[in-house]
């Protein structure tokens, strides 16, 4: 596989889905990688400046405090020009809002049980101009 010479950071806490996404991802040629909170995300954002961020909606917060929509308003006052692809179980008009209005205008929604680890990465592609 070519190397895409573009990374990604993902920010997912659960390992059953993390090491899927991460395998399909690296298959694809993307540098990866990833945090298991938010905390994490935001230092990894800083230290790595990811090209795209994956970042889970459902968050551990007994650690930092943040869910994946506090981290998406951080990384947005941080400055952060990488787009954001919400990755979450969360269907409600809520929840999408709240995602959409904290990231940037190019952020994305995804809801995990719709769609499949292929398509994830055809999305991030697109997002990232790659064919």
């Amino acid at each position: 596989m070519e190397k895409i010479n573009k990374k990604i950071l993902i920010v997912e806490d659960e390992t059953s889905f993390l090491l899927p996404l991460q395998k399909v991802f690296s298959e694809e040629g993307f540098d990866v990688v990833h945090a298991k909170n938010g905390q994490e995300g935001l230092e990894l954002a800083e230290k790595e400046k990811p090209d795209i961020i994956i970042l889970d909606i459902l968050l551990p917060t007994e650690t930092d405090g943040m869910d994946g929509i506090e981290v998406a308003k951080k990384l947005k006052e941080a400055g952060s020009m990488a787009p954001i692809m919400f990755l979450t179980n969360l269907k409600d008009a809520t929840h999408i809002g709240n995602a959409m209005e904290s990231g940037r205008h190019d952020s994305d929604y995804i809801v995990k049980s719709e769609i499949s680890l292929e398509d994830i990465v055809k999305r991030a592609k697109t997002k990232l101009g790659i064919k």
